[in-house]
């Protein structure tokens, strides 16, 4: 099963919400199945945006952590089917358009779960179920893939 990771992951990954955040996203990605998760394009941008801006890093720094995420996790390109469809979701269910983005590519790449602390958890769409991997108990298909 593959899963789909938003970007607060990976903020929290890095250190941006405190060490008790960290220790949790560091763990969960720890525990995903080789080969499981993977990463929608839009969420490295966003991450670097989060890195610079929020964070203070420098641009090299900042480029260095996405070289990183990208090399631990296989990307979901944004194609114009990706954001044509994102313009249909964003449309129909009132999102931005960069969450319907990371929704819609996520679909796209065949996975079950968006784990996002962001969007409406349960929320589901084209087959892929956004859940919090922060909340316990979490949803039931990642505790079985986590198990």
């Amino acid at each position: 099963m593959k899963v789909g990771l938003d970007t607060n992951v990976l903020t929290y990954a890095e250190g941006l919400n405190g060490a008790a955040k960290k220790r949790t996203a560091l763990e969960l990605l720890k525990k995903l199945p080789e080969d499981a998760a993977v990463l929608p394009v839009q969420a490295l941008g966003e991450l670097y945006r989060v890195l610079v801006r929020r964070a203070g890093y420098a641009r090299s720094k900042a480029r260095a952590a996405i070289l990183s995420w990208r090399d631990a996790f296989p990307v979901i390109e944004t194609s114009d089917a990706v954001m044509l469809a994102a313009t249909d979701l964003a449309t129909s269910h009132q999102l931005s358009i960069w969450d319907a983005v990371i929704v819609s590519a996520a679909a796209e790449a065949g996975c079950r779960l968006l784990l996002s602390e962001d969007l409406e958890n349960g929320f589901t769409w084209k087959g892929t179920t956004v859940t919090n991997p922060f909340l316990s108990p979490g949803h039931p298909l990642l505790e079985a893939l986590l198990a």
